[in-house]
């Protein structure tokens, strides 16, 4: 589908060059009485090397449209990841490049987004959040109040996360994937 350079937003997918890239960034400029225009920064979707364009307000790109669907993780085998399709039961293995940073949060049996091109595999989007469980950290110290600054912590997963003080070894929380944070303390029963 062909969009105008102004429509251009990050998180699109475009093709430009006969290459599929990912809108990273925008800087919107209006130069004096010049026309404005979109200097936009991509991604190259399979080399991941980055790219800067200046594209005109009433210039045409081509904007691509993926398709999402949900898959179940089933397991790592060397550099690749075995998904299996929630519908029809069939698996697909993807490079584990394509998960990224939220690596150590993908878990077995855990249901994930996979975007793809024409059948191909782009990317993997875990669920927003995780329960892990804290398996290192300071001490509770008695005075110390919820106000007070976080402190470190180690996850199962071996990330490190800053907690609030209360929160002990051995505590499970809940974990943004996509911003590495502590959210809040585990319900009992989940």
């Amino acid at each position: 589908m062909k969009i105008d350079g102004s429509a251009i937003r990050p998180g699109m997918v475009l093709e430009y060059n006969g290459r599929l890239v990912l809108v990273t960034t925008i800087k919107i400029g209006t130069p004096g009485n010049l026309r404005a225009f979109n200097q936009v920064e991509m991604k190259d979707i399979k080399t991941g090397a980055k790219t800067n364009y200046r594209f005109g307000s009433d210039e045409k790109v081509d904007r691509v449209q993926l398709e999402q669907k949900e898959y179940q993780y089933l397991y790592a085998e060397g550099d690749m990841l075995i998904f299996m399709d929630n519908e029809n039961y069939e698996q697909i293995h993807m490079n584990k490049e394509l998960v990224g940073e939220a690596m150590p949060f993908l878990q077995e049996n855990m249901n994930v987004t996979i975007e793809s091109y024409e059948g191909e595999p782009l990317s993997v989007a875990l669920p927003e959040t995780v329960i892990l469980e804290i398996v290192e950290t300071e001490p509770v110290v008695k005075g110390q109040t919820a106000a007070s600054s976080y402190k470190p912590a180690m996850l199962a997963n071996g990330v490190r996360v800053m907690v609030p003080p209360f929160i002990d070894t051995g505590t499970r929380i809940v974990v943004n994937t996509r911003e590495l944070t502590y959210v809040e303390r585990a319900k009992t029963g989940t």
